[in-house]
């Protein structure tokens, strides 16, 4: 029974994320649920084709050649200007990207200028730090872009499509550990050196966590499965390992920003004594947090709310400037009272408690 309740409260937060997606994006896994006239698709398969300018421009459009990379909200297409084989610039075309973030890695889009397309095409571009997912979404679109330019179009190789850099091997290494290793070893030394590297790696390092814009954007365009490797594993964690008695485990042993709590709270051993009464009340306060937020969700107002969620303050370089105040607010109140935003705020772990 117990099972079966489980598996309709996952339902349950499927079909809500489901919703969310259609009034944010209007998709479900990349396909528009927005009705559209005869005359909008053909202007969109238009669109997607290459045109040329009255100067003599070819302009590449990225959408149909980089509808499988996916940025962190989704697709993220580009025009390219080209002219006598050479770039002439490159335009970022609208997305479902967090504004912040993604202005941060638009400073990506000149780097290909006045090279040829031969050049341009074995050049290698680091991504934008605190901007992993767009960036390494930008120099994806302009490769495939110039492929196609340069009519070598082919099927990147699967190292290719994992992006293998340090950063990303380190990150699976450290989510690896953190989904499995707990299960079978219990040590408080070696959960201080997991919490401190979740904080590092996962969250100062990689950016990468669970939180709301995450599912909204899975949900509404679906995932480059090899480039989100990480946060699938944190998916598993989160919503298949509570079938396994396993409730609560990202919260507890892979969460970020949880982590850097518990480590804050383990350096100060006279906590604040607080009355049943009071934490009550702040739960209650999370619960109805939790369901004002759905509800605007759900009608389609002030969809904004999921870039404010204090994850965000590890990718301090894109986050709003509100974001990284609360979240030094809560680490230092973590000090003196364990976990406060996890226990009393997250919308995210919330969801996690109401599935489990």
């Amino acid at each position: 029974m117990k099972k079966l309740q489980q598996i309709i409260l996952l339902i349950t937060c499927i079909l809500i994320m489901m919703v969310g997606a259609i009034q944010k994006d209007g998709k479900i896994l990349g396909h528009s649920l927005q009705s559209r006239t005869t005359e909008e698709n053909a202007d969109t398969h238009k669109r997607a084709d290459t045109r040329t300018l009255q100067d003599g421009t070819i302009v590449i459009n990225t959408i149909t050649l980089g509808k499988d990379i996916q940025g962190y909200g989704g697709p993220v297409p580009l025009e390219i200007f080209v002219k006598d084989n050479v770039v002439t610039g490159i335009k970022a075309l609208p997305n479902s990207e967090t504004p912040d973030f993604f202005n941060r890695a638009k400073s990506l889009l000149s780097k290909w200028d006045d090279k040829t397309v031969d050049q341009a095409l074995v050049m290698k571009v680091d991504g934008v730090s605190g901007a992993t997912f767009s960036s390494r979404a930008i120099i994806q679109n302009v490769r495939a872009g110039l492929q196609y330019a340069a009519k070598k179009a082919q099927q990147p190789s699967l190292w290719e499509k994992m992006d293998m850099t340090w950063k990303y091997a380190l990150g699976l290494i450290v989510v690896l550990m953190a989904a499995i290793v707990p299960l079978f070893y219990k040590n408080r030394h070696y959960r201080l050196l997991q919490l401190s590297l979740n904080v590092v790696v996962l969250g100062l390092l990689c950016g990468t966590f669970l939180d709301w814009t995450l599912f909204i954007g899975y949900m509404a365009n679906g995932t480059n499965i090899w480039i989100s490797l990480i946060p699938i594993i944190m998916l598993i964690t989160a919503f298949i390992y509570p079938f396994f008695g396993k409730r609560q485990y990202y919260c507890t042993n892979i969460c970020p920003f949880g982590s850097l709590q518990e480590l804050a709270s383990k350096t100060n051993h006279k906590k604040w004594r607080m009355s049943q009464t009071l934490a009550k009340r702040l739960t209650r306060f999370r619960e109805l947090l939790f369901a004002g937020l759905m509800v605007m969700m759900l009608a389609g107002l002030w969809m904004e709310w999921m870039d404010y969620e204090l994850f965000a303050a590890f990718i301090w370089q894109s986050a709003p400037a509100l974001v990284i105040v609360l979240a030094i607010l809560f680490v230092l109140l973590s000090v003196f009272v364990p976990r406060p935003y996890c226990r009393f705020v997250c919308p995210t772990g919330t969801l996690f408690k109401i599935k489990d």
